[in-house]
């Protein structure tokens, strides 16, 4: 099962994952990431601290992003992820193309030094 939350803080858009992401609800996470979007989001940061399991489909939502995101200039990171699930990213190569963080001011403070 997923939860979402969506809060704002300062100049971030945060969306809070608690449970898991599958092919059964990564549509969820993805219509999410579009209303971010659509409500003229530009800095999208991810809690991932309640994230319990992320399937490809749920890892998939992120990359499907990742180009459109650049040609907007939509900045998105993750923090927060327990190590089983950052492994999955790490494996599958996303750490190096989604900025992934210890905890939520270490990724405000790395958008703030950019």
């Amino acid at each position: 099962m997923l939860r979402l939350e969506k809060s704002k803080e300062t100049q971030f858009d945060i969306l809070t994952l608690l449970g898991e992401v599958d092919a059964s609800n990564s549509v969820i996470l993805d219509k999410a990431i579009q209303e971010l979007v659509e409500s003229g989001a530009k800095h999208i940061l991810v809690d991932g601290q309640g994230l319990e399991y992320i399937s490809s489909a749920g890892l998939g939502v992120f990359m499907s992003y990742l180009e459109d995101f650049n040609d907007q200039g939509i900045w998105m990171g993750i923090f927060g992820l327990p190590p089983r699930v950052y492994e999955v990213f790490k494996i599958l190569g996303l750490d190096q193309l989604i900025p992934i963080f210890e905890d939520k001011s270490a990724a405000i403070g790395s958008l703030n030094e950019a």
